[in-house]
This record gives structure tokens, C-alpha cells and sequence, in this order.
């Protein structure tokens, strides 16, 4: 059973930083493009980020040069690394496959960027 769990959410400032985590049970994990979606009140879910099991990545314009997703293949396990964080960033964060999968979205982690 394919299961992702994620974490490292919590309440920043504006301009703090937060590194997000995403453990999966994914057999063949190296060969899935992984992404990092949020979904913030009243707003439909976005992809923020995606990488390639090579390393290629994608970002939403309104993270560039913000965030760095990246990947640790021996460990099952996608990052997203926040920094200049800004209250618009504020959302319930998911990883999934890319493109997702309706099965897979697990808990999510909260980020709230406030002051």
C-alpha cells in the first residue's frame, strides 16, 4: 500500500525559513516524478514543485527562487526547503506523484506564515 507522510510544518514569520519532508512506501521510488502540492483556504489544490528521479525540477512562479525541492532516493524520501517566506504561502502542504494520484494524498502538513 502506497503511503506518504508528511512533515516539518509549523507557524513561521514572514521571511523565516521551513524545511518540509515526505517519507514514501513507493516501490521503484527513484523512477517517480515527485511533487510538493498545497492547498490553502478556498483555493484549489497547485503544484508547487516537482523533481525527476535525475534531479530535474519545476517550480509555480510564485516560488521561484524561494523554495528547493530535492530528493533522497536511498531514503524514500522528498524535501522542500522554504525560505523568504510570505502569509500567501500559508496552506496545508501534500507530496504526491506527479501527476497525482487520488489515492495517495495522505495528511498533509500545515504551514502557516503569520506574524
Amino acid at each position: 500500500q502506497v503511503q506518504f507522510v508528511e512533515s516539518g510544518g509549523g507557524l513561521v514569520q514572514p521571511g523565516g525559513s521551513l524545511r518540509l519532508s515526505c517519507a514514501a512506501s513507493l516501490s521503484t521510488f527513484k523512477i517517480w516524478v515527485m511533487g510538493w502540492y498545497r492547498q490553502a483556504p478556498g483555493k484549489e489544490r497547485e503544484l508547487v514543485a516537482s523533481i525527476t528521479g535525475v534531479g530535474s525540477t519545476y517550480y509555480v512562479d510564485s516560488v521561484k527562487g524561494r523554495f528547493i525541492i530535492f530528493r533522497d532516493n536511498s531514503k524514500n524520501t522528498v524535501y522542500l526547503q522554504m525560505a523568504s517566506l510570505k502569509p500567501e504561502d500559508t496552506a496545508v502542504y501534500y507530496c504526491n506523484v506527479v501527476p497525482s494520484s487520488a489515492d495517495y494524498w495522505g495528511q498533509g502538513t500545515q504551514v502557516t506564515v503569520s506574524s
